[in-house]
Formats: C-alpha cells, structure tokens, sequence
C-alpha cells in the first residue's frame, strides 16, 4: 500500500480486502475438490463398500478426531513462530496429497484411511489460514469478512457436488465411475496449493519463548467460558452422513441426495454474508446464540420429517446454521483473542473435535435403534448450549463487555 492509498481505497467492490478474496479462492477450489468425494462418501461407503451406518458413525467420528488433533499445536506453532502461509501451505498439501489414496484403493480400510489422513490436513491448515484471515480484516467488518470467505468456501461446494451428480448421471454407479470422479477431484487440489504459493503472507509477532502451556494460561476468561458452551453443543454435532441417509430414507435417490447437498452449500453461500453483516451489526454473541436455536429447531424437524418437501426445507435451515457456526463462531472468537489468534482458533477446534468423537459413536449407535433419536438427543444438546452460553455470558471480560 502506497502513501497515496487509505485502507478504504485497496477494497474492491465487495467491500473486502483482495487478501481475503485470494484465500477464498484456495477455499473454493479445495471445497471443490474436497465435497466431490463428500458429498458421495456415504452412500458409496454403505452401499459399493458395504460398511454400517454404525461403522460410517466410528469413521468420520475418527476424521473429526484426526481433524482437531493438530489444531492447537498449529495454531500454537503459528503464533509462537508469527508465520501463518507456511503452515497454512502444509496443511493444504497434506490434504492434496491424501486424496491419491482414493486412486489406488476402494475398500473400506483404504476409505478410512484416506477420510481419516484428509481431515489432518484440514486441521492443521486451519487456525493459521483464520488467524491470517482475521488480520486482512476490520474489526468493525470481521464478521462479513468471514461469511464472504466462507460464500467463497462453500461455492465449491455447490459446484462439487454437481460435478460429482454429472458424473454419476453420465456414467453410472460403478467403480469406475467412482475413480474417474476422484481423478477429477485432485486437479482443483493441486491448483489450491499453487493459489495459496502465490498470496503474501501476513506474520504476526513471534513468541519463541511461549510454551502450549503458557499460551492456555493467557488466553482470556471469556475465551476459556466459550469453550463449554461450545464443547456442550459439541456433543449434538452429528454427522452430516446421517443427514444424507435421512434424506435416503425418506425416498431421495443417491443422485438426488448429491443435489441436496449442492442445495444445502447455495443456502450457505447466500447465508454467509447476510450472517456477517447482521453479527457486524447487532454483536457476534447473538449469533451464536442464535445458530444454536437454528439447529435445535432443524434437529427436531429431521426428527419428525416424513416428506422429501420438509426436508428439501431442512437441508436450507441446515445451510443457514452452518453460515452461523463456521464463519461467526471464528469471527468472535478473534474479537475475544486479539493476541494468539491462531492459539485460541486452534484450540476451539480441538476441544469441539475432540468431542465430535463420541458425538459420532452416540448418534451412530441410536440410528441403530431409532433414526428419529438420534436428531432429538442434538436438539436437547443444542438448547442445553444455549443455556449454557446465556449463563456464562462469554463476550464479558474483566473489564466489562466487549465492544462490538
């Protein structure tokens, strides 16, 4: 930036610094990439390589494990070091190169071992790709930052999911069908790594002499109350496989379950935004409060859904709330944690993913018995959460409430 230019006049017509629309585009090719394989992975888990809905519950408990694992020390080694592109960059490749294991293997052993090695990539990518993020955007405009790169994040997937439902329609259920989309899939990976080579990092300062210890010990109070709100909702936060299987159960087609997941990331795309600038607006912590009320009423109605209209209805609520949890909850997040944004970032996503685990097992386990309680268990979690967050009152710190 020259002497001539003020902040306002390097922003482009979205209202949003070209950083955060450069890490939206590597958002975009690897959702792309990524929900082509997801946006199929459960029925050709349960279906081509004959797993159980309790043993789909077990493997992406385990990816949503293997997701959180490096999270904090991530997030960690980024503010400790100040960098965010190189390890941002690392997790990316990781991912990439994960994904050649659908090339060589199709049974269930290689399946879960290329969800479970994807997802560690995702989690160390993670809080340095928010903390950098978070610091090419206004505090005063953070939360639409967030839900425009998450507009951009998810319009890959939209497009994912229709490239994979134009192979399916085209060429079959086969394997080969299935290879050939996975193919696909790794070329907007590799163009993610390539993207994200060529956007100028933004270091933070360094703290060398800082353990993970230590770091824990100075994130603030309000920071550390959030946490059980969130580890409490945690709990309800099942698998969007089961969703899928909803869906199929209520008589979509597996190609018809792609276009409902195509449906669910447009609501997202178009929610995102919207979100951002109401949070900017009226305080991020009513966003969270209401993200929670948002899934506790879409829990109870796949509960008692018994048409495809009420759940093509569910599936848009189910994109509305994701607008609120992915991109908000980060967004207030570094409102509570100017310092080690990386830290705090990657520690949410450990505790919640840690937890994600048993969440999995639990909601795999009752669809055994009952696929209605699976949905009514999430939706009594999402209002304790709820509660909890109203009590605990996260967004107030020592010295009083946060500015918004």
């Amino acid at each position: 930036m020259n002497a001539q230019q003020t902040p306002d006049s390097v922003r482009n017509r979205f209202g949003v610094y070209p950083d955060v629309l450069k890490l939206g585009l590597v958002s975009f090719l690897t959702d792309l990439s990524s929900e082509m394989i997801f946006s199929v992975f459960a029925i050709f888990f349960t279906t081509l390589a004959g797993a159980s809905a309790a043993l789909l519950g077990l493997v992406e408990g385990l990816a949503d494990l293997s997701a959180s694992s490096l999270n904090y020390y991530a997030g960690w080694l980024s503010d400790r070091t100040g960098q965010r592109k190189i390890f941002a960059l690392a997790g990316y490749g990781f991912s990439t190169l994960a994904k050649v294991i659908l090339l060589v293997s199709s049974s269930i052993t290689g399946l879960t071992v290329f969800r479970v090695i994807e997802r560690l990539g995702k989690g160390f990518r993670g809080p340095p790709r928010d903390a950098w993020l978070s610091a090419v955007a206004d505090k005063g405009s953070r939360g639409y930052a967030f839900g425009v790169h998450k507009a951009l994040d998810k319009s890959g997937a939209v497009l994912g999911p229709l490239v994979a439902y134009a192979l399916l329609s085209w060429l079959g259920y086969g394997a080969s069908t299935y290879r050939a989309l996975f193919w696909v899939a790794l070329v907007p990976a590799v163009l993610a790594v390539v993207a994200l080579s060529l956007v100028k990092d933004q270091a933070a300062p360094a703290r060398p002499r800082e353990n993970m210890l230590q770091t824990w010990q100075s994130l603030s109070p309000g920071f550390k109350r959030y946490l059980i709100s969130a580890g409490v909702f945690s709990l309800a936060y099942f698998s969007f496989g089961f969703l899928m299987l909803r869906a199929h159960s209520v008589g979509f087609s597996v190609k018809d379950t792609v276009l409902l997941y195509a449906m669910f990331n447009i609501a997202c795309v178009i929610a995102a935004p919207l979100i951002g600038k109401l949070g900017d607006s009226v305080g991020r912590p009513k966003m969270i409060m209401l993200g929670y009320a948002v899934y506790f009423v879409m829990s109870l109605g796949f509960a008692f859904a018994s048409t495809q209209l009420e759940i093509i209805v569910l599936f848009i609520l189910y994109g509305v709330f994701y607008a609120i949890d992915e991109a908000q909850n980060k967004a207030f997040i570094v409102d509570l944690e100017a310092e080690r944004r990386a830290s705090a970032i990657g520690l949410y996503n450990f505790v919640t993913g840690v937890i994600y685990l048993p969440a999995s097992l639990i909601a795999g386990a009752l669809w055994l018995l009952n696929p209605a309680s699976t949905f009514f268990l999430a939706a009594g979690l999402a209002l304790a959460a709820l509660i909890v967050f109203a009590l605990t009152h996260p967004d107030r710190l020592r010295e009083g409430a946060l500015p918004h």
